[in-house]
């Protein structure tokens, strides 16, 4: 599909990666784009020089995907919408057996998983009877590989990865592409304690539109995430050892 004139949803645009795409979507002729967030208000006091400078007609949304009101809300908000671009997450930089309880897998696994799935469940009839459109899953390069470091984060987003594999299947009869975009570590407040080469927010959210236009389903981007994948397709338990080095600060 193109992106011009196309109308788009966006969750988890308060910054990085989010507020990136809403970017480029509206600088790329986006006829509307539907920038959803949590707290508006707070975000409106910070990035006033951010919405100043949007070209194109974006409109704020208040949205917490854990929260089927907020979605329903949405849905009924935004029935034009031909796109949906999944981006909100979590990342809680919690060990599987380290940590002291279940919570923080819980929840990284609500927000990553479940609540990306009500949102593709809530839109997918939207989608439909707007002609088809697409969806498109922000994944991470920790979808292929398990980095002990962030290992709940991960585990979530393998779940993630598989569930864009379902969806694509499930939702080819009525028309919409679904798009797995896998970075790799990305100058954001989430990535802000790994400490290796990072790639930016605008240049995930270029490749991103870049890769809507093409159709294509599984998407590496940044320089990282394209040599893992090179990697990891050709040895993946050399991978994964590599991987398994990067241990949590709280192990043993």
């Amino acid at each position: 599909m193109k992106i011009k004139n196309s109308i788009a949803f966006v969750t988890g645009t308060n910054r990085g990666i989010g507020q990136a795409i809403v970017t480029a979507l509206a600088g790329s002729g986006a006829k509307k784009v539907y920038a959803g967030m949590r707290d508006i208000d707070a975000f409106k006091r910070g990035s006033a020089n951010y919405l100043q400078g949007l070209k194109g007609n974006v409109e704020l949304v208040p949205i917490d995907i854990t929260n089927q009101d907020h979605i329903n809300s949405a849905v009924q908000k935004a029935g034009d919408v031909n796109l949906l671009i999944n981006n909100a997450g979590i990342a809680n930089y919690s060990g599987l057996i380290a940590a002291d309880d279940l919570d923080s897998a819980r929840q990284e696994m609500e927000v990553n998983y479940f609540a990306t799935l009500a949102m593709i469940r809530a839109f997918a009839p939207v989608l439909k009877n707007n002609g088809g459109g697409a969806i498109v899953n922000i994944l991470s390069v920790a979808s292929l590989v398990n980095f002990p470091l962030l290992g709940s984060y991960s585990a979530s987003k393998a779940a993630l990865y598989s569930l864009t594999q379902g969806v694509r299947a499930e939702l080819t009869s009525q028309g919409t592409s679904v798009i797995g975009v896998f970075p790799g570590p990305i100058e954001t407040d989430m990535a802000k304690d790994i400490h290796m080469e990072k790639g930016s927010p605008a240049e995930i959210a270029k490749g991103t539109l870049a890769a809507i236009e093409k159709n294509e389903e599984d998407v590496f981007i940044d320089e990282m995430a394209i040599q893992l994948r090179k990697d990891f397709f050709s040895d993946p338990k050399s991978v994964e050892r590599q991987c398994g080095e990067m241990l949590p600060l709280a192990a043993g």
